[in-house]
C-alpha cells in the first residue's frame, strides 16, 4: 500500500533522528521535499554549508552536478541522492565539448595561455576539472560579475561555459563585447567574453510578451528575473539577480508592491503570499528538479539504515583535485 505524504514525513523524521545524515534541499525542489531539508539554499550555498556539517551522510535533493560539488568540496563525506537527476544545462557540455570550444579559440590564433576559462557552477565535475587545470575557476549567478571583473585583469580572453545567457548578460552589464560559439559570426579576437552555446530550458520560457502583459495589466508592477534568462528579458526587467538575490529583493518589497518573477515556479510560489506572480503563461517548473519525491527521500534514508546506500556520488581522484581547485579559486575571491 502506498504511503501518504503524512506517513512518509513521519518515517523520514524517525530515520533522520536515528541516522548520521543531513538532508539537503535546493530551492527548486517540490514543497514537501524542501520542507524536510535540514539545510536549504542555492547550489553553492548548499555545498559550502555541508562542509561544516559533521554527519556521515549528506542526502542531497537536487540535480547531479550539485551532489558532485558537495563531494568535490567534502570528499570525506558520503553523498547520496534520492534521484541523480540531470540538469539540462549541465548536460549540454562534457569535457570533450569543452576541448572543442578551446580548439575553436586555438583555430582563431588564441593560444591556451591567453585563455582564462570560467565555468558556471551548473556544470559537471569533469568540466570544472578541465577549467581548473587550465587555470580557470567556477562562478555562480550571484558572483559571476565579480569573478569576470577579476579575470579581466589578467588581459586574457574569457571562455565562459556553459550558459550563454549568463555570459552575455554579464558582458552587457559590464559594457564588454561577447559572442556565442557557433551562433554569432564574430571574430573571437575582437571579443572579451566567448560563450559556449548552453542554456537553461526553464529560463528560456519567459518572453517579452509576458513582460508586456504584466506591465499593461499592472502599470506599477516590478519585473524581477534570473540572469539565466535571455538578454532581451534581462534588459527589460527592473531587477536581475541570482536565486538568493531574488529572494532577498522580493521579500523586502512592501506587501502591496506587485512583482512578476522570471525563475523556477516552486521557488516563486514560496516567496510571498500576496502580489507575487510567475512571469510566464506556462508553468516554469524544472522537470529534473521535480523528479525527487518524498517517497524517494524515504527510500534513500531506508537504504542507508539497511546498510546498502543507493545513488552514492563518486568522483575520481584527478577530477576531484582539479574541480576542487576551480571551486576554491572562486571561494578565495
Amino acid at each position: 500500500m502506498k504511503l501518504t505524504n503524512v506517513e512518509l514525513r513521519k518515517k523520514i523524521d524517525e530515520l533522520k533522528k536515528k541516522l548520521s545524515v543531513t538532508v539537503v534541499a535546493h530551492f527548486y525542489q517540490r514543497d514537501e521535499v524542501f520542507e524536510v531539508g535540514d539545510i536549504t539554499g542555492d547550489s553553492l550555498e548548499l555545498a559550502m554549508k555541508t562542509q561544516a556539517d559533521d554527519s556521515e551522510f549528506v542526502l542531497f535533493c537536487g540535480v547531479g552536478f550539485m551532489g558532485q560539488s558537495v563531494k568535490v568540496l567534502s570528499p570525506e563525506k558520503r553523498v547520496v541522492m534520492p534521484k541523480v537527476a540531470c540538469c539540462a544545462m549541465a548536460s549540454m557540455i562534457t569535457d570533450i565539448q569543452y576541448d572543442e570550444a578551446v580548439k575553436f579559440l586555438n583555430d582563431h590564433g588564441i593560444a591556451n595561455e591567453n585563455i582564462l576559462p570560467i565555468t558556471y557552477i551548473n556544470s559537471g565535475a569533469d568540466v570544472k576539472a578541465k577549467v581548473g587545470e587550465m587555470g580557470g575557476m567556477v562562478c555562480t549567478s550571484a558572483n559571476a560579475k565579480k569573478i569576470i571583473t577579476t579575470a579581466m585583469q589578467e588581459g586574457k580572453k574569457i571562455l565562459f561555459v556553459p550558459d550563454r545567457c549568463l555570459g552575455q548578460n554579464i558582458a552587457n552589464d559590464m559594457g564588454l563585447e561577447s559572442m556565442v560559439i557557433g551562433v554569432d559570426d564574430k571574430d573571437p579576437n575582437k571579443c572579451d567574453i566567448i560563450c559556449y552555446d548552453g542554456f537553461c530550458s526553464v529560463h528560456q520560457l519567459f518572453t517579452l510578451d509576458d513582460i508586456e502583459f504584466y506591465r499593461e495589466k499592472y502599470p506599477d508592477i516590478l519585473i524581477a528575473v534570473h540572469p539565466e534568462c535571455d538578454p532581451a528579458i534581462c534588459q527589460a526587467a527592473d531587477f536581475v539577480g541570482s536565486t538568493s538575490q531574488l529572494i532577498k529583493y522580493i521579500t523586502a518589497l512592501p506587501e502591496d508592491q506587485k512583482v512578476a518573477v522570471g525563475t523556477e515556479f516552486n521557488m516563486v510560489n514560496r516567496l510571498r503570499p500576496k502580489n507575487t506572480y510567475v512571469l510566464s503563461s506556462t508553468k516554469p517548473e524544472c522537470p529534473t528538479m521535480n523528479e525527487t519525491t518524498l517517497e524517494d527521500v524515504y527510500l534513500t534514508l531506508k537504504a542507508i539504515d539497511d546498510g546498502e546506500p543507493i545513488n552514492e556520488i563518486q568522483v575520481d581522484e584527478k577530477t576531484q583535485k582539479w574541480a576542487k581547485i576551480a571551486l576554491e579559486r572562486m571561494l578565495a575571491l
